[in-house]
Formats: C-alpha cells, sequence, structure tokens
C-alpha cells in the first residue's frame, strides 16, 4: 500500500500543476473536514453537556454562540499552517492566504470576547441592585475600544506591516478621531456621571416634555437611554441629554410611598356670607364639625363680649362663615380618610380670588403611589366634596353653558310679555 502511495507520488511530481491543485484540494477538504468534526460533534457535545448544568454562568455560554465562535477558528488555522507545505504555489498566494486566515483568526476572537462580555452583562442583570448601578455603558466603551484594536491589527495583518507602523500614524488622525467619535466621548462622560451621581435607574419613571417623554427607563445604554411611555411607545433619549437638559425622576414620590394631590375648588364668591342661627344648627349635625363649632362658638364669644355695647353691633363682631367652616371641615375629613396619609404635608388653604372664582387648593399626600389607586382615591374626595358643598350654602363656580343660556331665555320671555302688555301692546300671535 505504500509501495502505491509512494509510486503515485513520484509519478504526480512529474505534473507539477496537478500535484498542486490535488493537494490545495486536500488542504480545504482537510480544513471543512476539521469544521465539521468540531460543530457537529464536539460543539454539540459541548452545548448538551452545559445546558445540563444549573449555573448560571454555563448556562449563558450555551445559549450565546461564543463556543460556536471559538470553533471557528480551526478550520483558519489549518489553512494558515497547510498552505506553506503546498509546493508550487506563488509565494504572494501564500502570503495573502495567511494573512486572510490571521485577520479571520482575529476577528472571531474579537467577536468572541464581545460574546463573553455580553454574557457578563446579562448575568450583571439578574442581580438585585443591577438597575441602580448598570454597566452596560461601561461595557460598550470596552466594545469599541476593544474592536478599534482589532481593526488596527486586522489591517495591520492584511497588509503584512506591524501594527506599531498604524499607531505612530494615529497620533496625526487624533483631531480627527476626536471630531468622529465626540458623540461616544460625551456619552462616556455622561454615563459616567449617571452612573456615579444616581441620576436615572432603570425602572425610574421619568418626564422630559421637550421629547415628548414621560414613562419608565428601560434601557439604559452608552449612546442612548430608551423610555417606555405610558401609551406603550418607545422613546430614545441620547444619554448626554440628560446631562444637558431638564428633566423630571419621579424616584422621589415612588421611594415615599405618598404621591401627591394638588387640586382647588373654584368656589363662587357671592355665595359666602355668614352663618345664622338656623344654618349654625344645621352644621352643628356634622360630626367633623361639632367640636370645631362649639370651639368657635365659645371664642368668639369671649371676643365679642370684650366690645362692650359695641358688640351689640352685628358688624362689629366676629361671625362664623359658610366658606371657613367648609376648609376646616374638608381638612377634618382629609384628615379621617383612610387613603391619606397623615404623616405628610396636608392643608386646606385659599388662593388669591380670579376672575373664575375663588381657589380653594387641597394639598395632600395618598398612601399609594399606583396610579390607578391614587386616581380613585383623588376622585373619591373630590366627588364627595361637590356632592356636600350646598349644605354649606355654597356653589361651584362655572362658565355659563347652553343649558344655563336656554334657562335664562326661558325666564326673560314672561318678563318681555308682560312688559309688552303693560306698555299697551299686543302680543304677535
Amino acid at each position: 500500500m505504500n509501495t502505491y502511495w509512494t509510486a503515485l507520488l513520484d509519478g504526480l511530481r512529474h505534473y507539477p500543476e496537478i500535484y498542486t491543485l490535488m493537494s490545495l484540494a486536500l488542504l480545504i477538504l482537510a480544513a471543512w473536514l476539521c469544521n465539521w468534526i468540531v460543530k457537529r460533534i464536539l460543539v454539540r457535545g459541548v452545548y448538551r453537556l452545559l445546558s445540563g448544568t444549573s449555573s448560571g454562568l454555563v448556562r449563558e455560554m450555551a445559549d450565546s454562540p461564543l463556543i460556536a465562535r471559538l470553533a471557528n477558528i480551526v478550520p483558519a488555522l489549518i489553512l494558515s499552517n497547510g498552505i506553506v507545505a503546498i509546493p508550487g504555489l506563488p509565494a504572494a498566494m501564500v502570503t495573502v492566504v495567511g494573512n486572510v486566515c490571521s485577520a479571520f483568526i482575529i476577528l472571531t476572537m474579537i467577536l468572541a470576547i464581545s460574546n463573553l462580555l455580553d454574557i457578563v452583562n446579562t448575568l450583571y442583570q439578574r442581580r438585585p441592585d443591577a438597575r441602580f448601578r448598570p454597566i452596560k455603558g461601561y461595557l460598550q466603551v470596552l466594545k469599541i475600544g476593544m474592536f478599534s484594536l482589532a481593526t488596527i491589527l486586522i489591517i495591520a495583518a492584511l497588509i503584512d506591516r506591524s501594527p506599531l507602523i498604524l499607531l505612530s500614524g494615529l497620533g496625526a488622525m487624533a483631531a480627527v478621531l476626536l471630531l468622529i467619535f465626540q458623540d461616544t466621548l460625551l456619552s462616556l462622560v455622561a454615563s459616567v456621571q449617571i452612573s456615579s451621581g444616581d441620576i436615572v435607574r432603570i425602572g425610574d419613571w421619568i418626564e422630559m416634555p421637550q421629547l415628548n417623554a414621560s414613562g419608565d427607563v428601560i434601557d439604559i445604554a452608552l449612546h442612548t437611554v430608551k423610555v417606555q411611555n405610558f401609551d406603550k411607545t418607545i422613546t430614545t433619549i441620547p444619554t448626554k441629554r440628560f446631562i444637558s437638559d431638564a428633566f423630571k425622576n419621579y424616584r422621589g414620590m415612588q421611594e415615599s410611598g405618598g404621591r401627591r394631590i394638588k387640586r382647588s375648588l373654584y368656589l363662587d364668591q357671592q355665595s359666602v356670607h355668614f352663618i345664622d342661627g338656623d344654618e349654625y344648627r344645621h352644621l352643628h349635625r356634622f360630626s367633623l364639625l361639632t367640636d370645631y363649632l362649639d370651639d368657635k362658638q365659645r371664642e368668639l364669644k369671649e371676643w365679642n363680649d370684650k366690645l362692650a355695647e359695641r358688640g351689640q353691633e352685628p358688624v362689629n363682631t366676629r361671625r362664623i362663615t359658610n366658606l371657613g367652616t367648609f376648609r376646616v371641615y374638608v381638612e377634618r375629613y382629609l384628615c379621617s380618610h383612610p387613603g391619606i396619609r397623615q404623616d405628610m404635608t396636608l392643608l386646606v388653604r385659599q388662593l388669591d380670588p380670579t376672575s373664575s372664582g375663588l381657589p380653594l387648593e387641597i394639598y395632600c399626600f395618598t398612601n399609594t403611589v399606583v396610579w390607578a389607586q391614587y386616581e380613585n382615591i383623588q376622585s373619591d374626595i373630590f366627588d364627595h366634596l361637590f356632592a356636600i358643598l350646598p349644605e354649606f350654602g355654597l356653589r361651584i363656580y362655572q362658565q355659563p353653558s347652553g343649558a344655563d343660556m336656554r334657562a335664562w331665555q326661558a325666564l326673560k320671555q314672561p318678563i318681555n310679555t308682560v312688559t309688552s302688555l303693560d306698555e299697551g301692546h299686543l302680543p304677535m300671535r
């Protein structure tokens, strides 16, 4: 058998072109066969072995193309080393194949390291404190540096020159590189400030009106921050805008456990008056006002008794108003409401009168930050206040509507008819 192969090789040496082509074909076949064995047998076996483990790192490696990328190095090594042993090939072809294989190996290694960094980021995001200190931006900076270095090494391998020659020329290109990567550098600085200052976290509710963004932060990367708005749209914001522009972060409200209610009732100022005896007895029925009215009546009596004869005139005495009584009622109602936090600011105050009525502002905090529950509590409070307001002789101020104008016209028509009859004019039939 050995004699047969020896004779065959000796015969092929008389035909160098055929010998070279067969050697090249055998080299390619060997590279393909090694690639098939590595990927179909070794890599699949490794994946099956890793998928059966419970370790987080091993499981992520099994789900990542990391091992498959590393397997691509095997055929490239066979080609780069075997091409030298094939006789009869031009030196330029050997050099080109070797350089291309070296560049391919460098690219494959960089892609594998990039997959490894993705695995590190995935495992880090599973930590409870990951949303407070995201590392995705830093890993992206590291990737940019690695791919930049890999680009230099690949170019050096393709042109068969030392990488130091290319690196020595980068000094003259520094200004150009700064211009090209200015957004990356600004984003890097912004990412460091965001992370060190704890400005934004994943899960924060932020609001940036100038970019129509109002929702939860779902991703923080090197160049962009993704915000899922409440209508489920996604707004992508450059990271540097969180340093240069103003925005509102509702994290403090969410962590406090209370959400503010700040809304006003606009009262008709003409409905404000002093309460008389009948109204006093009517309001005395409210359990929330019994103590207040008794204490206030006693205080005012002592004050008015000091006025002696001048106290006989109502204009000189202090009296209880329906507006002041209603303000106390609202305050005590909020103090007894189970949905209002009593350890936070709670007040009911009058604002400056306006042409749209007298604002009576309610300022308090609910005991929940959940949006739906917050709105239910707020609506429940104002439903009650709107309904109870006539008990105090007060009215809500409202611009005249079409129904109001029709009612006014209905009242005005009989008056015009009577006036026409008094003037001796018969109404038209």
